[in-house]
C-alpha cells in the first residue's frame, strides 16, 4: 500500500522547471504582442499620421519607471498627450 502512494505522489508532480520556463517565456512574449498591438491601435496619441508632436507648448511632463510599462508621457497645451516607451540602459533612462 506504501508504495502505491509512493507512485501516486509521484505521478502527481508538477510540470518540470523546464516547462515552467517555456511557459514563462510564452506568457512574456504575449504581453509584448499586447503591448505592440496596443500601440499600433493607438498610434502616436496626440500626434497627427506622420508622427509629428502637435503644435504648441509643453503644459507637463511624467515619467514612469519601475512598471511593466515604463515611459515618458508628455501632456501638451491643447489637452492631447504623447507617450514614449523607455528603456534602462545601464544606469541611464532612455525614453523615445
Amino acid at each position: 500500500m506504501a508504495t502505491l502512494a509512493l507512485v501516486l505522489v509521484s505521478c502527481r508532480q508538477g510540470p518540470s522547471a523546464e516547462a515552467q520556463r517555456i511557459d514563462q517565456l510564452n506568457l512574456k512574449i504575449q504581453q509584448l504582442e499586447q503591448r505592440l498591438n496596443k500601440l499600433a491601435n493607438e498610434g502616436h496619441n496626440g500626434s497627427d499620421p506622420r508622427g509629428k508632436p502637435p503644435a504648441g507648448a509643453i503644459k507637463s511632463l511624467t515619467v514612469r519607471t519601475g512598471t511593466a510599462d515604463d515611459r515618458l508621457r508628455i501632456y501638451w497645451a491643447d489637452g492631447s498627450s504623447t507617450d514614449l516607451p523607455c528603456t534602462k540602459e545601464q544606469s541611464t533612462f532612455v525614453c523615445g
